[in-house]
C-alpha cells in the first residue's frame, strides 16, 4: 500500500488557501492513502469559534478530494459539535464513507484544552487490509492509550509539532513504531504559523524494526508499508505476546 503525506506550510486561518495548495501538491500523485497535517486548514488555532467548520468544509473538501484521487484522506481540522468544538481527524474512504477520532490529549501548554473538548474513543480504521490506529499531535507523548493490543498494523499522527520541541517528536514516532510492532506514519506541518512559532520538515515513516522506510521530494513524503513483511516480522519476533493485560479507564 502507498501513503503519501504533505508537509504543508499551512496559511493561518484561510481554507481556501489551503485548500488549492494541497490540491497543487498532489496534483498527478497517487497513492492509497493521501496524508495531510493537524488542523491542516487553519493552522493550530484557538480561536475555535472563529476558524471551525460551520458547514464541514473541510470534511467536504476531503471528500471531492478522496472522490478524484480514488483514494482515503485524512487529517485533522477544528470542527463545532452543539456546543463543543473538536480537533477532530477524518479519515475519508474513497466511496465518502468517513470515519473521524477526536483528539484525546489535549495540550494545556497552549490552551487546548480550555477550548476543545477530549474525545473519548480510540479509533481504528479498516482500510485495504491494513488496521489504522489514529492518532493527533500531543497523542504522541502518551504510549499507553496507543498500546498495540493486536488491533492494528499502523499508526498515523498528524501533528503540528514546533522545530523547539521536535527532537521528541521524532524521537517518540520510533519508539511507537519499535514498542508496538507497528508501522508509524508521522506527518508535520512546515513554515510558521500565526503564533510566530516555526515548524521544519519532520515527517517520518518507520518500520516495526525502527528503520526509517519513507521517500522524500520536496515537500512530499512518501512510503509503501508492505503487510505481509509486518505479518512475518510480528511472528519471528512475537514480542505483544508478552505485554503487560491491562485496560484505559476513560
Amino acid at each position: 500500500m502507498k501513503i503519501t503525506g504533505i508537509n504543508l506550510d499551512i496559511i493561518w486561518k484561510n481554507k481556501e488557501a489551503n485548500f488549492r495548495n494541497i490540491e497543487q501538491a498532489f496534483e498527478g500523485r497517487e497513492a492509497d492513502i493521501f496524508v495531510l497535517p493537524e488542523m491542516f486548514s487553519t493552522g493550530f488555532c484557538m480561536d475555535a469559534a472563529e476558524v471551525a467548520d460551520s458547514h464541514e468544509e473541510s470534511l467536504s473538501f476531503l471528500r471531492k478530494m478522496a472522490k478524484e484521487k480514488n483514494a482515503a484522506f485524512c487529517g485533522s481540522v477544528p470542527v463545532q459539535q452543539d456546543e463543543n468544538y473538536y480537533n477532530r481527524m477524518y479519515f475519508v474512504h474513497p466511496d465518502g464513507k468517513t470515519d473521524f477520532y477526536d483528539k484525546r490529549h489535549l495540550f494545556s501548554f497552549s490552551g487546548e484544552d480550555q477550548v476543545y473538548t477530549p474525545g473519548k474513543e480510540r479509533v481504528v480504521v479498516h482500510y485495504k487490509g491494513f488496521r489504522i490506529l489514529l492518532q493527533v499531535c500531543y497523542d504522541l507523548r502518551f504510549p499507553v492509550f496507543a498500546r498495540n493490543n493486536d488491533d492494528y498494523d499502523m499508526i498515523i499522527y498528524v501533528a503540528n509539532w514546533p522545530e523547539k520541541r521536535v527532537e521528541a517528536w521524532e524521537h517518540l514516532l520510533k519508539a511507537r513504531a519499535i514498542e508496538n510492532l507497528s508501522f508509524v506514519f508521522g506527518l508535520n506541518r512546515i513554515g510558521t504559523d500565526g503564533n510566530d512559532l516555526l515548524y521544519r520538515e519532520s515527517s517520518h515513516c518507520f518500520f516495526a524494526d525502527g528503520k526509517e522506510i519513507s521517500v522524500k521530494e520536496g515537500n512530499i513524503i512518501s512510503a509503501d508499508p508492505d503487510l505481509h513483511e509486518l505479518r512475518d516480522f510480528r511472528n519471528h519476533f512475537r514480542f505483544l505476546d508478552d505485554r503487560d493485560r491491562f485496560s484505559i479507564e476513560s
